[in-house]
């Protein structure tokens, strides 16, 4: 099956312990001996990191650097800040840092001014560092705005669930926000370890499903591999997909309409990720005017089913070869 390992290569797929995607999607792997390229990581973090988390660290270090600032005002004595009896401040150090604040983001800090040559010189440096600060702050944020994210949001599990008179394996995905994607197409495979030849082995399968591309995505999608004579999992147990270390590796991709773009996303599924005994709910709710409306709320929500439902056919039953 080395075709078929999805680029990770035998060796490496060999000496691979955990899963090879995080739930998240990322690639469970790191890389060492790039040179100096922290800057290049940290750029991808800043536009990879939530709203809430970018705001707090631009705060953070706005505020940091003022501080920093403001210490070197104190160092220098009170007379380096003229001024300040009219802020009807007492604590000199927030008096330093107020004056700080407002050099480093340009809104100018009122009656207080630099006395010396030193004091001087902070506040032109700071008023350097704020204006560059202020450039690459405002790069960053646009850059954020403008970048498409990938929008495709996975169920938190899959499940082996009835399908036409037989078994299948699903999982959904939505488009979890406002603009439109479109012509999405899902790729799945399967990893795990089999007994070749009195040895274990890491093979990859790629899964058939009963539907791999749609046109519209304007709601959501029920991605199913029928588990029939051909399929790898045909009379598979949960205690033997958990003893073959099984990853189920899912990627989508779509074409964004907002920025004409195409968008990717990936996840992936371990056993313990595998309900047995359970079905999606159904996520369409009334709506009053007949419009088809679904709630993203119901994505993960599973429906339980009477134990045994959804075991499987034996090996032979399912027509699966045996042996090793």
């Amino acid at each position: 099956m080395a075709e078929n390992d999805l680029g990770f290569g035998r060796v490496v797929s060999e000496r691979v312990r955990g899963r090879f995607l995080n739930k998240d999607g990322t690639p469970n792997s790191r890389k060492y001996g790039m040179g100096g390229r922290g800057w290049s990581r940290l750029y991808l973090r800043a536009l990879a990191a939530s709203w809430p988390q970018f705001l707090v660290w631009v705060i953070g270090l706005t505020l940091l650097v003022a501080g920093v600032f403001a210490i070197g005002y104190r160092s220098l004595g009170p007379a380096a800040l003229a001024g300040t009896e009219q802020l009807g401040l007492s604590d000199p150090f927030f008096i330093a840092f107020t004056y700080s604040v407002g050099i480093l983001t340009g809104v100018g800090a009122g009656p207080v001014v630099a006395v010396g040559s030193t004091a001087q010189w902070l506040t032109i440096f700071e008023s350097i560092g704020g204006l560059m600060g202020l450039a690459l702050g405002g790069g960053l944020t646009l850059a954020r705005l403008l970048r498409p994210r990938p929008c495709i949001r996975f169920s938190v599990r899959a499940v082996m669930a009835p399908y036409e008179g037989g078994r299948g394996l699903m999982f959904r995905l939505v488009n979890n926000e406002v603009s439109e994607v479109s012509d999405v197409s899902v790729h799945v495979s399967l990893a795990w370890y089999a007994l070749i030849g009195g040895k274990r082995v890491r093979e990859f399968h790629e899964l058939a499903l009963e539907r791999d591309r749609v046109e519209f995505f304007t709601l959501h999608w029920t991605v199913v591999h029928p588990i029939d004579r051909n399929s790898p999992l045909a009379g598979i147990t949960p205690e033997e997909l958990r003893e073959a270390k099984a990853e189920i590796l899912v990627m989508a991709a779509g074409h964004e309409e907002t920025f004409s773009t195409r968008v990717t996303a990936r996840t992936s599924y371990v056993p313990e990720e595998v309900a047995w005994d359970a079905r999606f709910a159904d996520m369409f709710v009334e709506s009053p005017d007949g419009v088809i409306t679904v709630d993203l709320a119901r994505l993960d929500r599973l429906e339980r089913l009477p134990e045994g439902s959804t075991s499987l056919p034996s090996p032979a039953e399912a027509g699966r070869p045996q042996g090793d």
